[in-house]
């Protein structure tokens, strides 16, 4: 008999927990993390202007990122930046396995965007390579050489859901 009240109440827990889930996020988006100002938030990933990017990213969350090329046109005015590590420190949280993406201009910023430029940072000794959480650190370092950016022409559509001083 006590096996099944125990069987009953796993059961109970994983329904309420999926179903706490689906009301906390009905779209079922997972929501990935990433730093700001020295810290830690989330986002979600929900459109790409390439192909190849909206591919790597719904692998990567197991989510479908939709392809929208107009994206790319979007004027600079209205880009905000994310700096995403293709070597380096190997954390997995990034979409190349790396350290977690950066981002400039959080919420409550007076440039604040959810459509990013794509800048692909890449460490010029991996073995020197160092947790960076802030903008400001990963153009600190671009200045000393310790690391370089690309910038592919890529935007990707990346609302935050916490930020520092907020959340969704």
């Amino acid at each position: 008999m006590k096996r099944w009240a125990w069987l009953a109440v796993i059961v109970a827990a994983l329904v309420t927990g999926y179903a706490a889930g689906y009301f906390l996020n009905p779209a079922g988006v997972p929501p990935v993390k990433a730093y700001t100002e020295g810290r830690e938030i989330r986002f979600l990933h929900t459109e790409a202007s390439d192909p190849k990017v909206a591919t790597l990213l719904t692998r990567m969350m197991k989510s479908p990122v939709l392809v929208v090329p107009a994206l790319a046109q979007a004027p600079e005015s209205m880009l905000a930046n994310v700096y995403v590590f293709t070597n380096g420190v190997r954390r997995g949280e990034g979409p190349f396995k790396f350290q977690a993406d950066v981002f400039d201009r959080p919420p409550g910023t007076d440039e604040h965007s959810p459509l990013r430029a794509v800048n692909l940072v890449k460490w010029t000794n991996e073995a020197a390579a160092r947790e960076l959480r802030s903008a400001a650190e990963v153009k600190e370092a671009e200045a000393k050489g310790e690391l370089t950016i690309e910038r592919p022409g890529v935007v990707v559509n990346m609302p935050f859901l916490t930020w520092p001083g907020g959340r969704r």
